[in-house]
């Protein structure tokens, strides 16, 4: 006959009970076994402390009896009183020592009756194993991650744009039930960039909406990698706990979803920053004249004598305040004026580049003197 009897004393495992259908059965057996786990930490510390008093007891132990022996030497009557304190002393930590190996004789007891289970039916034989395995795949690169992007957008576009709109727990869970896809890096990404679109639109109250969704996308996917686990299939687990939770746990997602509108309002401002000095470069390249030089800044590096006779359009008025400047500074404007456009010399003037740029000056002077002979 076979004798089951040494059987009876090793706990059934975790995961062996029947549970009812609604029942989150692989969360049940992990909170089964983290609290056995945690018991049997418990018990371990309790024999640790006991271990932990009983030397302290015996080391003070040892030093009452070294101070009674020699206290026994001395025949003085002050020592005689010491030696009285010391006996008792002594006594007292005898007794105190006989209670605690008493406790830890009773704990070892206890832990030869407790049931054996996965933990401690084996002990560590080795600490290392080589098993000879495909190495994983190298990390995708940046070009293969956008291609990846984009063709998942292109396939869930509409679906994930339907999830950054919804309001409630439970419409959100019975929507990723029913398209376990979008549960991924790629639909959390792509609820970023719909965010910082609408902050750059001014919808700051459907950018706050979709921001939520997209909080509660990236709670998943830190869910799934604490667990280990693909993130389509913890997600339930998620909504379990954010609609059950306490509120540490609630103060925790919402502090981190204001933080969130925060970076989307910041990367708004320096797009929108980008996209002005952008438009401003483009106008400026625009406006450039022949020679390269923009007519604004030219104008504004102008005399204000100057300025006003290009404000009134008035070219008398530029010949008289051109023949009371020194010709070398009047000749270095007017070649930035013709360079940026401000001032076209007329068609007979210009044989060349060379005498274009030197010549406007020239050309002033000469509609001077023609003007006075008249």
């Amino acid at each position: 006959m076979i004798d089951y009897s040494v059987w009876d004393h090793i706990e059934v495992s975790d995961d062996e009970d029947e549970t009812h259908p609604n029942i989150d059965t692989p969360s049940l057996f992990r909170w089964r076994h983290q609290a056995r786990v945690e018991r049997m930490e418990d018990f371990k510390k309790k024999g640790e402390d006991i271990n932990k008093g009983l030397q302290e007891c015996k080391r003070k132990l040892a030093e009452a009896q070294k101070k009674v022996r020699e206290l026994s030497i001395s025949a003085a009557g002050d020592a005689k009183t010491e030696l009285t304190k010391a006996q008792a002393e002594e006594k007292k930590l005898k007794k105190e020592e006989r209670e605690l190996v008493k406790k830890m004789d009773e704990h070892n007891h206890e832990e030869k009756k407790m049931p054996w289970n996965v933990d401690t039916l084996s002990k560590e034989g080795f600490s290392k194993s080589i098993v000879n395995v495909k190495a994983d795949s190298a990390e995708d690169t940046e070009e293969e991650k956008e291609k990846k992007h984009k063709t998942f957008v292109e396939k869930y576009e509409k679906q994930i744009k339907h999830f950054g709109m919804l309001r409630r727990w439970n419409d959100s869970q019975k929507y990723l039930s029913d398209n376990p896809d979008l549960v991924c890096e790629e639909t959390a990404n792509y609820l970023v960039i719909m965010c910082i679109d609408l902050e750059v639109e001014e919808k700051r109250a459907l950018m706050e909406q979709v921001a939520h969704q997209t909080i509660v996308m990236q709670f998943i996917l830190e869910l799934a990698k604490s667990l280990k686990v693909d993130p389509r299939g913890c997600f339930r687990q998620f909504f379990e706990k954010i609609k059950t939770s306490d509120q540490q746990y609630q103060d925790a997602f919402n502090d981190e979803l204001e933080s969130f509108k925060g970076r989307v309002r910041d990367r708004a401002k320096i797009r929108i920053e980008k996209a002005m000095k952008e438009y401003e470069e483009e106008e400026r390249q625009k406006r450039l004249g022949p020679g390269g030089l923009d007519p604004v800044e030219v104008y504004e590096s102008l005399p204000p004598e100057m300025q006003k006779c290009f404000d009134d359009k008035d070219i008398q008025m530029l010949q008289d305040v051109i023949a009371k400047m020194d010709p070398t500074e009047a000749k270095a404007h007017m070649k930035r004026c013709i360079e940026s456009g401000l001032w076209v010399p007329n068609s007979k003037t210009d044989e060349s580049d060379e005498k274009e740029d030197e010549g406007t000056y020239a050309e002033v002077k000469e509609e001077q003197e023609e003007a006075k002979k008249e």
